[in-house]
């Protein structure tokens, strides 16, 4: 049991660790100041393109499921993450998103009655703090709008884990996850349209590789095992590993610069996996003594098709 959790939490972590390169990409390969072309283009041909490989469409509640869960976790999201990637440094963006574990602890404890409990919310404010010593320069600007995106971006995904957990898709991971990439891309479209207008820039070749490499990789493949992670772990647990995002975008940076960490980013670090550690080792704790929602100890079973069912 111990094994199958450990390896479910290696796979969800990659779906970080591909975020984390988004800033990098945004910022190197994309056409600059159009954010939400980017977030239609990262969801919406993905989805499409997903959705007639697997021939599946919702059924019955989860036409308006997949339509709030898809505006949740992709549409808002990903129009306000890339606003805060273009109007942000990307440490000061990256500290305010690290608000989302904590986020998530609170809101999974009050709608999936998870444990919230101290080491959980001391591991959230020592992932704050990490993140901002790992990322965060002395001369980082604020720009009121991009703080602004930064935080509605952190609780849009935060209720979309949590209703995620919540609902868990019948049709699998993958299903789900092309229906809520439909969803937010063609919520996004018309905003896009009013924002930025129906004029496209002239895309170069790595414009395009930018587009792509964020589509498949840093969508269709992260989102699949993050939302397989949420099925199969608490939903507290799986949102402290975006934790990793950051870890990933600084290693990123840093590669690029060829520069190499300070002491305080080190510290910053250790602050990092530490919170990732003591939140996940908490949930797993409540998880081999509790049932599938957090509640209650569970008792001895025989094998029917009415026990819980363990992690698969």
């Amino acid at each position: 049991m111990l094994r199958k959790i450990l390896g479910v939490l290696f796979l969800t972590a990659l779906a970080p660790a591909a975020w984390g390169t988004t800033y990098l990409v945004t910022t190197e390969l994309l056409p600059p100041d159009r954010p939400l072309l980017a977030a239609v283009l990262r969801s919406l041909p993905a989805g499409l393109v997903l959705l007639a490989l697997l021939r599946r469409l919702p059924a019955g509640a989860w036409w308006w499921k997949s339509a709030v869960l898809g505006l949740l976790n992709f549409g808002a999201f990903f129009a306000l993450l890339f606003i805060a990637a273009y109007r942000l440094p990307g440490g000061v963006a990256a500290m305010v998103g690290a608000v989302q574990p904590l986020l998530v602890a609170v809101l999974a404890a009050r709608v999936l009655g998870e444990r919230l409990g101290p080491v959980k919310l001391s591991a959230g404010v020592a992932g704050i703090a990490g993140v901002g010593l790992l990322v965060l320069s002395a001369d980082a600007r604020l720009d009121a709008v991009g703080v602004l995106a930064a935080l509605g971006g952190a609780a849009s995904m935060a209720a979309g884990i949590v209703l995620t957990k919540r609902w868990q898709p019948h049709a699998g991971p993958l299903a789900s996850t092309a229906w809520q990439l439909v969803a937010g891309g063609v919520f996004l479209v018309p905003v896009m349209l009013a924002v930025e207008g129906p004029a496209l820039p002239v895309f170069t070749g790595a414009n395009l590789a930018g587009y792509l490499y964020l589509a498949l990789v840093g969508t269709v493949l992260a989102y699949w095992l993050w939302f397989r992670g949420i099925a199969r772990l608490p939903a507290s647990s799986v949102s402290f590993l975006s934790l990793l995002s950051p870890v990933v975008a600084a290693s990123a940076g840093a590669a690029v610069l060829g520069e190499a960490f300070s002491p305080g980013q080190l510290a910053g670090l250790a602050l990092i996996l530490g919170a990732l550690a003591a939140a996940n080792t908490a949930g797993l704790t409540v998880r081999s003594s509790s049932g599938p929602t957090g509640r209650g100890r569970r008792r001895p079973v025989t094998r029917s098709a009415s026990s819980p069912r363990s992690v698969r």
